[in-house]
């Protein structure tokens, strides 16, 4: 009979160890997943995951199965959805037509040339494009520039640009082209169809907040007078574009 109640006393001794061991194995932690060679932070199931793989030599970051994506913006505010961005400012800004060929003037007619230039900026709050340079010249001579807004006088002397399209005495230009998501605008001044003007050091173009591709085409329009000296006017530009914050 001790025997038989020693035996006793062991079986349940076990059987209460084996639960105890049952307890703490239903314990979880949340860890992030990694070997020797990697880890993931953030890991997550479902649709539109965000997260980070990294290790010693690189850095991803991936989001699968988005389910809206795009831009929505009002007056005071703007968001862009989707997958995982940098917050890093950055500022783009090409020339991609700047040669730009007069021809012959003549005090019977205006003469028109174009240029374009494009802009992006990303996380910045917004932009400026000025305009620096000298009106055409020969020699001594050059042609007056536009000091206040004005439409084209044949017979007398104007250098003038705007960025906006315009219907006479000629077609020419176009209005700032923002594609999708971009926000850029030709500046007061420059901004008025058949009206030219050019003050040099003056902001032609600019974007209120963080805006994608904006291509702009600027119109240059000359008239010279009967008295003009003959000869060949050269003239350049510089577009100087500074993000603001």
């Amino acid at each position: 009979m001790p025997k038989r109640l020693r035996l006793s006393w062991w079986v349940s001794l076990f059987i209460i160890m084996l639960f105890m061991v049952s307890l703490v194995a239903t314990k979880t932690y949340a860890e992030t997943l990694q070997s020797a060679h990697y880890h993931i932070d953030e890991s997550a199931l479902g649709v539109g995951d965000v997260s980070q793989g990294t290790s010693a030599h690189y850095q991803a970051a991936a989001s699968i199965g988005d389910l809206a994506v795009g831009n929505t913006a009002s007056n005071g505010y703007q968001i862009n959805t989707g997958s995982q961005t940098t917050p890093d400012p950055a500022l783009s800004f090409a020339i991609t037509s700047g040669s730009i060929d007069f021809g012959s003037f003549s005090p019977s007619n205006p003469t028109f040339t174009t240029a374009t230039f494009s802009i992006l900026n990303y996380t910045s709050f917004g932009y400026v494009a000025m305009i620096y340079g000298n009106p055409p010249s020969y020699g001594a001579h050059t042609i007056t520039a536009m000091s206040a807004n004005d439409s084209s006088h044949k017979g007398t002397e104007q250098f003038g640009i705007n960025l906006v399209a315009n219907t006479t005495p000629v077609s020419v230009g176009a209005n700032p082209d923002n594609g999708q998501f971009g926000y850029g605008t030709a500046a007061t001044n420059y901004n008025t169809t058949n009206q030219y003007r050019y003050v040099s050091g003056e902001t032609i173009a600019n974007a209120p907040k963080s805006s994608g591709l904006t291509n702009y085409t600027i119109t240059y329009m000359v008239n010279v007078a009967g008295l003009t000296p003959g000869g060949a006017y050269t003239t350049s530009q510089t577009i100087v574009v500074t993000g603001t914050y």
